[in-house]
Parts: C-alpha cells; structure tokens; sequence
C-alpha cells in the first residue's frame, strides 16, 4: 500500500498585489514574478517552479457581501464557495471542502482534520461592517452553523499531536502537561456568559450550535494521545519572540503532522481577515490592512511587494519541507496537493475576481505543476474544489453556491 494523499489548504489576508504576482505568460515558460521569486532562489538552494501551477481567472461571487464587508464575506466563503448573510449572531454558512474531505478519509487518522493559524481572533460580535467575528477568524466549517476553530499556539499543539512521545516522562509529568493545555471552553467562557445574558431563547440555540465546533476541538485537547508514529524532535519549544518564528514553528508543526499521519487534511490561517500586522520588521511599516487599500499609491505598492514577498517565503518554506521529506518513491509534496489563496485579489478594489490561487504538488500524479494556467471564461473557484475533492475519490456533481462540475486543464 502506498502513501496517503494529503490536502493543506493556505490563507492569506488582505489580498495580493496582483500587478508583481500575476505571470504575462502561460504555460511551463512562465516567467517569475517579484512576488513568485522567493519560490525560486538559488542563494537559498531553493527551486520550486516545477512543484507549482499558477491558476489566474478564477472567481469566488458567492463571496461578493451585502454592502461593505468583502474581507468577512470573502473569508467565510474561502472554501465553502457559500454566501453568508450580515449578522453578527445569525450564523449560516455551509461545509467547506476540507470538510467534505474529512468526512470521507478522516477516520484512518487519529485526528480527522486539523486547524492552525497564527491568531485565535474573537469568536463574536462585530469584525467587519456588520458580519460576524465567525466569518473573519475561521475558514473551516463541519455545517452550516458550526465553524471549527483553530489552534495557534504551537506548544499545545505539539502537545495534542504528540504528548505520548516522551518515553521517559513519567505519569505525574505527563498529568501536568495535559493539566497546562489550553482549555478553549474556558478560554471562551468571558465571551459566552456576557453575550448570552442579553440573548433570547432563539440566539441562545444558535450560540449553543456555534459552541459545538468549541466542544469539538476542547475533546481533541484534552483525549489521550496515540504513541508516536514517526522521528519527532529530541525538544520542541513552542516560544516564538518574534511573528517569523511564530510561522516558522507552525510550519514545522504541519509538515510534522503529514509526517506523522497524524491527519491528512489542515488548513491554516496567515492571520484572521482584514489583518492589521505592522510589518515594519522587514520595512513595510504600517497597519498590512490600510496599506491594502493602497490607493495606487506607489509607496504601498512598494510596502505590498514586500510583504507579499514575505508571504511568499513562509510558503516556500513550508513547501520546501514537503519537497525534502522522503515518501515511498517519492516525497511528501509529490503525495499532496496544497492550495493557497485570499479573501479578495486586490486590496483596494477587494475584487472576489482573478483570484490569486496557487496549487503544490503533484497530488500523486493528478496534477501536473511548472505550469501557469490561465482561465478566460472566470470559473468558479468552486469548480477546483470539485477537483481537489475528486482526486481523493470523493465525486461531486457541484459544490457550493456556483460550482457546476470539476475544473479542466490541472493535469496534462
């Protein structure tokens, strides 16, 4: 029997500056872009054009909002390709992809999926012009009313993945270590006794139903482990003094749990929606949410490329990883397919049009990457997760609130 597949799905926020991503050219000459270079760099020993397609054209409508709210809108139909009404209690949504996925393989692991980001955001109230904080800090959802809440501290999540790990580690040290994780129940009780006391009956049900994916993820941090089922490291420190570090260990932490078949299905949020970041640390001072609405102002353009670029350079990273990390004939990237993507393409228009998508890997074969591929009828993104959800044997007719079948030309 050989590897599994996996699927890791990528946020970005705040869009990209699609005029230093966006190739000129198709097909497998297409040139590097400043913001595509950290995929390949020499000086860091790094050659990624083989491993990656280039989608442009692909649109995401169903994101479109009912007036301002394009970052809540865009974030809430990430992968669920779903139309979300403004509310701030009134939460309706739909299973996203990775879940449809999940719900057909997620059995075989000990964790059927994973969700990872680098900020835990609120989980209530008002994020974005009348839209729920459900829609902005989340883009894993099991139904409609249930968003899966991600976990951002790489020590807990070390500890989730592989507390069974230490042999020598005796019961009481064991015992103290599951009494330190993080109860997300109680992290939240502030926000749920505060907010239910001004709720009737009928918001009550509904916040009862938000707080299942809560319960959800509280069992996962609390339930015994399983041993270990691969070469962890001798020490793992969970500390990050600074945000590149704080990445750095998440995608460690990833490619760990591929490593592991601790799950074969994450996703993972670079920041919630709309992010705020002051990138000043690699020149790009400033709030990354107000530089988007650059106003064809050449200096954001320039802050832009820079943090675009730093984004970029995260993601190599991770890819890097997959790609130096034997499997069976292969490597880890060759059995995966990892999607990455925004909320909306250009931070000033927040256009839900010509998304910026990139797909790694090879997905065992059904893709072939080196290759930049241009849709000039505007699909519907939803159509590539038809795809992504059949490479896994999964058929769709449709999925979402647009997409009609799978999308053509990812493999030649």
């Amino acid at each position: 029997m050989g590897p599994p597949l996996r699927a890791l799905f990528y946020y970005l926020p705040n869009g990209i500056h699609m005029q230093s991503y966006t190739p000129a050219t198709e097909g497998p000459g297409f040139e590097i872009t400043p913001i595509l270079s950290p995929l390949v760099d020499p000086q860091a020993m790094v050659d990624l054009k083989g491993d990656i397609l280039v989608l442009t054209g692909l649109q995401n409508l169903p994101a479109k909002p009912e007036g301002p709210g394009d970052h809540a809108g865009g974030t809430s139909a990430f992968l669920t390709c779903t139309h979300v009404t403004k509310s701030e209690t009134d939460i309706n949504n739909d299973i996203s992809i990775d879940q449809v996925i999940a719900n057909a393989i997620g059995d075989a692991t000990p964790h059927r999926s994973l969700q990872f980001g680098t900020a835990n955001g609120a989980t209530m109230g008002n994020c974005d012009s009348g839209y729920s904080c459900a829609y902005t800090s989340n883009i894993s959802w099991a139904d409609a009313k249930t968003p899966l809440p991600k976990l951002y501290d790489p020590q807990v999540i070390f500890d989730l993945l592989f507390s069974g790990f230490d042999p020598e580690a005796t019961a009481e040290e064991q015992a103290k270590r599951r009494a330190n994780r993080i109860s997300v129940i109680d992290y939240a009780t502030g926000q749920v006794e505060s907010l239910q006391t001004k709720l009737g009956k009928t918001d009550r049900d509904k916040l009862d139903q938000y707080l299942t994916g809560l319960r959800d993820l509280e069992k996962r941090l609390t339930a015994e482990n399983t041993e270990a089922v691969c070469s962890l490291p001798a020490m793992f420190s969970g500390a990050y003094p600074d945000f590149t570090t704080h990445v750095d260990l998440m995608t460690e932490l990833m490619v760990l749990a591929f490593q592991c078949d601790q799950t074969r299905i994450i996703t993972f949020m670079l920041e919630n929606a709309g992010s705020y970041r002051d990138y000043s640390f690699i020149g790009a001072q400033g709030a990354h949410h107000e530089i988007s609405h650059h106003m064809d102002n050449p200096d954001n353009f320039a802050k832009l490329e820079i943090i675009d670029r730093w984004e970029m350079v995260q993601f190599a990273k991770l890819l890097q990883k997959l790609k130096t990390s034997p499997e069976g004939d292969g490597t880890l990237l060759d059995n995966c397919v990892v999607f990455l993507s925004s909320e909306i393409s250009d931070g000033n228009a927040h256009n839900h049009t010509n998304l910026p998508v990139l797909l790694a890997g090879r997905a065992q074969g059904q893709l072939t990457p080196g290759r930049h591929v241009k849709y000039g009828d505007n699909p519907p993104l939803a159509n590539l997760f038809v795809s992504i959800a059949e490479m896994f044997d999964v058929p769709m007719a449709g999925f979402g609130d647009d997409g009609t079948g799978a999308l053509p030309n990812l493999k030649v």
